[in-house]
């Protein structure tokens, strides 16, 4: 899973909002500087239990702020006919995971645009509520607050709608380019394109902020940029090896013949006799033709050496399911993206509970090798992007 730790909050709209523990480190940066920088420079004389408290409301304001970026996205994404898996926070933002990327530009456009509306949106109505309560004179920490959460969401949308993909804007860009040029290989890679040029341009820049007094500001450019560097690459790549996958299946693929194990055989056994003798890591148990689960190096590794000989691989397989089982006729483009999402290198093939063979990352990566010895052209550019997921930063 791209979020393996995030912990489930609430469900809002039939989404799962989650938070990934990196969030805390971000939250906790963010309470610490609006209340020993930010607050105390524009609102002198509170105490800093004040402070703080202003500082924590900003924290969980931002927090709501992001949820409805992402929150816009997938209802959108909804109306477009797309599941979204959940929306979570993690230490760059926000992400609404999409199980698959839009099927045209339009959805792609509309989808992509919804996020920076809602930030604008935002943004207008939090700059509103201050005015409003200085027009009053109401309460100066919370204008000051609401006058924070408008700037914080303009520029969460700003950010947003900078041309570079992965970012909204990005998808943005891929989206008119796809619709003018017919063509989503080539619209993604100018896109992805100007993503990798805008992350080595927040690289660079951070890097002179680290001499200058702003150390900090400088590391968070960096780290930002390495993040979407690397998306941006990233994403153009699983775009290629979609294409390159397109109209295969499991059957074409998988390894036919798979050494297996008996749920009676004891671990040492099995590490033994098949694991060490045949350079194998991942051993499916078999009753007769049926598939009952497996086991693999990092299960058995779990075993004290000297309970191996008494213990059966009964009882400590992983059973067959629909996490780590694949149907022969499942397509290559669905068992990449379930390599992706459940970071899995190996998969059994299985029809009726009858275990065919295992389909391994290692299979996709030798045909796509071959083709690229081949040189072989992508053609077809309908293909999905199989990492499924929209990143805001």
């Amino acid at each position: 899973m791209m979020f393996k730790n995030a912990i489930n909050l609430f469900d809002l709209f039939g989404f799962k909002i989650r938070v990934d523990p990196s969030w805390l480190l971000i939250a906790a940066l963010i309470i610490w500087s609006l209340s020993n920088a930010y607050f105390p420079e524009i609102l002198p004389g509170y105490s800093n239990y004040e402070y703080i408290a202003l500082g924590t409301a900003s924290m969980l304001g931002l927090f709501a702020s992001l949820i409805f970026h992402e929150l816009s996205h997938s209802l959108v994404a909804r109306q477009f006919g797309l599941k979204v898996g959940s929306i979570t926070l993690f230490i760059f933002g926000g992400v609404a995971e999409l199980e698959h990327e839009p099927k045209s530009p339009k959805s792609e456009f509309w989808i992509a645009i919804a996020g920076p509306a809602m930030s604008f949106a935002l943004a207008g109505l939090f700059y509103l509520a201050a005015v409003s309560i200085e027009g009053i004179q109401a309460s100066k920490p919370l204008a000051a607050m609401f006058t924070y959460l408008a700037v914080i969401n303009f520029v969460l949308a700003a950010f947003n709608l900078v041309p570079a993909f992965p970012l909204d804007g990005g998808r943005i860009l891929r989206a008119m380019l796809w619709h003018f040029k017919k063509d989503l290989v080539s619209a993604t890679l100018v896109a992805s394109s100007f993503g990798s040029a805008f992350g080595f341009l927040l690289i660079v820049s951070g890097i002179f902020s680290l001499f200058s007094a702003s150390a900090v500001g400088g590391l968070w450019q960096i780290l930002i940029g390495f993040f979407v560097l690397n998306a941006s690459r990233s994403s153009y790549q699983q775009l290629l090896i979609s294409n390159a996958l397109k109209g295969q299946t499991v059957r074409t693929l998988m390894t036919r013949t798979v050494r297996t194990a008996d749920p009676n055989d004891s671990v040492q056994q099995v590490i033994e006799d098949v694991i060490l003798k045949h350079n194998v890591t991942f051993v499916p148990v078999t009753e007769g033709e049926h598939v009952l689960g497996f086991v693999s190096t990092q299960i058995l590794q779990e075993i004290e050496r000297e309970n191996r000989a008494q213990t059966k691989v009964g009882d400590v397989y992983e059973s067959s399911s629909g996490k780590n089982t694949v149907s022969p006729d499942l397509s290559m483009e669905a068992v990449f993206t379930k390599m992706v999402k459940g970071d899995l290198r190996k998969l059994m093939v299985a029809e009726n509970g009858v275990l065919l063979g295992v389909v391994a990352l290692a299979d996709l990566t030798t045909y796509l090798s071959i083709r690229n010895g081949l040189g072989l052209d992508i053609q077809d550019n309908e293909v999905l992007a199989p990492s499924g997921a929209k990143i805001s930063a």
